[in-house]
């Protein structure tokens, strides 16, 4: 499998990522200008209410609606947590890490939030879930700082292993190797990656976590309620950290600035990498000129074309995602029409896993397959299905068909679905459904060409049209072209294009610049 990464930027939209496999675009991911609330980002919290009935808080981190800090979500060491901030607070912790620290006993885990916290406590609290629709972030203060190798989780001694890590001797080595190397009173969580990795190697990403572990309590020190003690890195270099390996082939920047951040970073994480990192230099823009933006616009909306004929349509709501899968216009006759609805919900099972990912939708997923008798066959979608969503970064949950045909999916949510427009305004109408009459159009352009030539005094200029307004201005002996220049004294150049509606016109200048007028 061939993956490649192609990074856009614009002030308007700010950064957007897509990866593509075997050419075929996977996810999209977009980093807004002003997107301060990212997963991973810690802050320093005020308690603004308790609630006993949810047995949760809600906490002031600075965005317009107070975010939201359930129990379960303190973490066992809370409590060493809030005792460390204290102190940090005090001025009077001189030590960076934790070894001097005697942690606290682990909170019960049926315990109650107003047992633990108050009304204006500071807690420090990281980033869960983004701010999605009308709700305030998610918040956990069971801290965790993410690294390519590993994860430190502070308050803790025990390291676990990736699930994905499968054989035993592997998961010892890897084991023993953090084990003699991990400071007093911090956990690590190795990750998928670190697979096959040296000392070396693992030594300088907890080393980085280290640094950042020691950042956070110096910066604890001073930083006022509600501001951010230490973010998270940009998702250009989140979704790097968490995915580069050998199999891709390019990354393709189109910004000067984030061509030079990405490269610096793969040269520290991947040196042998660092070769695929291109910047990109072209006028035409970077996601149609790779084949991105066709892309967009074909997998995004209600309805989403299958090949042969059948399609899915997504349906979203506050409260879950329903995907209905439709056979279309593919015909079968009744002696293999079993097989064939098989086949179609394969192929769908295939493109639903894809849009999952593509369109980050999280919570409840409801899917209604094309109705199979045989139950070797459902077991084989189920299995299927699964298979496909594999690849799959976010935790989910998929259940067997239900006796209704029926598959339900659960699917992480930590950050807004992604939502593209495939529809566009009429450029002709903007949207009214009525466009100026044609027969004054060429009373329009001759306007502009007057105030053109006369008042801005241009030397050289081309008209740009539609082919058939093209046809017509240069249409017959006398034709309006000549007319120009027998009033102007210039010739107007005159060219086809082929994309124009039929009243668009541009002038541009002997330098190729647009006229704007």
């Amino acid at each position: 499998m061939v993956k490649e990464l192609i990074i856009d930027s614009t002030p308007e939209k700010g950064v957007t990522i897509a990866l593509l496999q075997d050419k075929q675009l996977v996810e999209l991911n977009t980093e807004k200008v002003d997107n301060h609330y990212a997963v991973g980002d810690i802050y320093l919290g005020r308690i603004k209410k308790i609630m006993p009935g949810l047995n949760a808080a809600f906490v002031d981190v600075g965005y317009e609606k107070d975010a939201f800090l359930h129990y379960l979500d303190l973490g066992p060491q809370v409590q060493s947590l809030l005792k460390l901030s204290r102190i940090v607070k005090n001025g009077s912790y001189q030590e960076k890490l934790l070894s001097s620290l005697k942690l606290e006993k682990d909170i019960d885990k049926a315990g109650k939030i107003s047992d633990i916290l108050s009304k204006n406590t500071l807690i420090p609290v990281q980033i869960a879930k983004e701010p999605i629709s009308t709700k305030g972030p998610r918040l956990s203060s069971d801290l965790s700082i993410a690294g390519r190798f590993a994860v430190l989780v502070p308050f803790s001694s025990s390291v676990s292993i990736s699930k994905r890590i499968k054989g035993n001797a592997e998961r010892n080595r890897l084991k023993k190797i953090v084990e003699s190397i991990k400071p007093p009173n911090f956990g690590v969580i190795i990750r998928t990656v670190s697979e096959g990795k040296g000392v070396e190697e693992l030594q300088k990403d907890l080393q980085d976590l280290i640094s950042k572990w020691e950042r956070f309590t110096k910066r604890l020190k001073d930083v006022e309620p509600a501001q951010k003690v230490l973010g998270e890195m940009d998702r250009a270099s989140t979704i790097l950290r968490d995915i580069l390996t050998d199999e891709f082939s390019h990354i393709y920047v189109s910004d000067s600035g984030i061509y030079d951040e990405v490269k610096s970073y793969v040269q520290e994480i991947s040196p042998d990498l660092e070769r695929i990192v291109k910047f990109y230099k072209s006028k035409e823009p970077i996601f149609e000129h790779y084949g991105v933006e066709k892309q967009i616009k074909a997998s995004f909306g209600r309805t989403v074309n299958l090949h042969g004929g059948a399609y899915l349509v997504i349906e979203h709501t506050e409260a879950l995602h329903v995907i209905d899968v439709n056979s279309g216009n593919r015909i079968a006759s009744k002696e293999n029409q079993e097989d064939n609805a098989l086949l179609v919900n394969k192929e769908a099972a295939k493109e639903i896993a894809r849009q999952l990912r593509l369109r980050d939708m999280g919570g409840i997923v409801v899917i209604d397959f094309i109705d199979m008798h045989k139950a070797t066959n459902r077991k084989d979608l189920y299995v299927f299905l699964k298979e496909c969503m594999a690849g799959d970064r976010a935790r989910h949950t998929i259940l067997p068909p239900s006796k209704f045909g029926l598959v339900q999916i659960t699917r992480q949510r930590v950050r807004p679905e992604m939502s593209v427009v495939t529809s566009e305004k009429c450029p002709a109408c903007d949207g009214t459904g009525e466009i100026r009459s044609s027969i004054v159009l060429l009373d329009d352009i001759e306007s502009n060409l007057s105030f053109i030539l006369q008042e801005q005094n241009e030397k050289s200029i081309s008209l740009f049209v539609h082919p058939y307004i093209d046809a017509y201005i240069k249409k017959g002996w006398i034709s309006r072209r000549l007319k120009w220049f027998l009033k102007y004294g210039k010739w107007i150049k005159v060219k086809p294009v082929a994309s124009y509606y039929l009243t668009e016109f541009h002038f541009f200048n002997a330098k190729e610049e647009e006229i704007k007028l």
